[in-house]
């Protein structure tokens, strides 16, 4: 059951009032969003508009521990986590959508999948970058880190539906107006989106804890609007600020009430987001049976084991299914 927080809500925003109920339909109580790890849905019905809100923290924290990036090349990692979830939560997917940057600056791969939750295991995401030249200093715009190139965006459904992709010129704005650009060219609904990132520094530690949000905003599919609604709320949604987007002691709930308090919001249940890498060793041990002994021979290390690490999680994956050149028959 979800909320309403603006006009005819006000009463329920402090943050004594946890859980609190919606006012207009049911006695059911209302769990806040957590602090960290989720996305929000939420919309202006009367308006013809959805939205998401979503901010990680732990789940980002694991992502990009895995990765020895710069800051400007980790900030954008995390804003692409954030979008992935946005996109992938958006959509109720069961299976896997990818959002991947190619391109001409020294960040020239970027990735992130969201996975829906399936066999037990949570809705999640992971993420990779990779740097073809030295990294930038700390100041590097997205336009210098990326330079020229495309957004893709691929959809992998588990059951049913075909799998989908589209393309779109990278924005030298970065990843939200890219994304804004995606769904004005292949959806023809009109988005607005903030991503931001940030790293946390701890007292007594070397690597900074790095957390990630996301605003999304869009009319709502075969729901009336007008121009009209959409301009008021899209400006409204553009005053956030980074630090709103990543910051854990803002509540959602309150995020949305400072956004929107003139506004009928519904809030609905948050959705929790983790870390998920579904990377295999068995399917890396089953591609490595089709290759010959001495292909084999070639990858495994002195102990006859062929270790592959994980792009992704850092994971390392040891087979030692084949044997080593020394004990293999003639």
């Amino acid at each position: 059951m979800g909320i309403i927080i603006g006009t005819i809500a006000q009463a329920l925003i402090p943050s004594h009032q946890t859980p609190y109920t919606h006012p207009m339909t049911s006695n059911a109580p209302y769990i806040r969003a957590p602090a960290g790890d989720f996305v929000l849905p939420f919309d202006v019905k009367d308006a013809g508009v959805r939205g998401r809100l979503v901010r990680l923290d732990a789940t980002s924290a694991r992502a990009l521990s895995a990765h020895a990036l710069a800051e400007p090349a980790a900030r954008v990692l995390g804003e692409m986590l954030a979008l992935a979830a946005l996109l992938g939560s958006a959509l109720k997917l069961d299976g896997r959508l990818t959002a991947q940057t190619k391109s001409a600056g020294p960040l020239d791969l970027l990735a992130a999948d969201y996975y829906g939750a399936d066999g037990g295991r949570p809705k999640g995401v992971r993420g990779f970058a990779r740097f073809a030249a030295a990294p930038p200093d700390t100041r590097a715009s997205f336009a210098s880190l990326a330079g020229a190139g495309s957004l893709v965006i691929t959809i992998e459904p588990k059951r049913g539906a075909q799998m989908y992709q589209g393309i779109v010129a990278l924005s030298p704005l970065g990843l939200a107006a890219s994304a804004e650009d995606y769904f004005a060219q292949s959806e023809q609904l009109p988005t607005l989106l903030r991503l931001a990132a940030a790293p946390l520094f701890t007292p007594g530690t070397c690597a900074p804890h790095w957390r990630a949000g996301g605003l999304m905003l869009q009319t709502t599919p075969n729901a009336p609007h007008t121009e009209e609604d959409w301009q008021r709320l899209s400006l409204l949604a553009r005053t956030v600020e980074d630090v709103e987007l990543v910051d854990t002691s803002l509540a959602a709930e309150t995020l949305l009430w400072r956004l929107f308090n003139e506004e009928e919001v519904r809030v609905l249940p948050a959705e929790a987001i983790a870390f998920r890498c579904d990377c295999d060793g068995e399917r890396i041990a089953a591609v490595l049976r089709s290759y010959s002994p001495e292909e084999r021979a070639g990858l495994a290390d002195a102990d006859g084991a062929i270790r592959a690490r994980c792009d992704f999680c850092g994971a390392v994956h040891e087979i030692k299914d084949f044997p080593h050149p020394s004990t293999s028959s003639g």
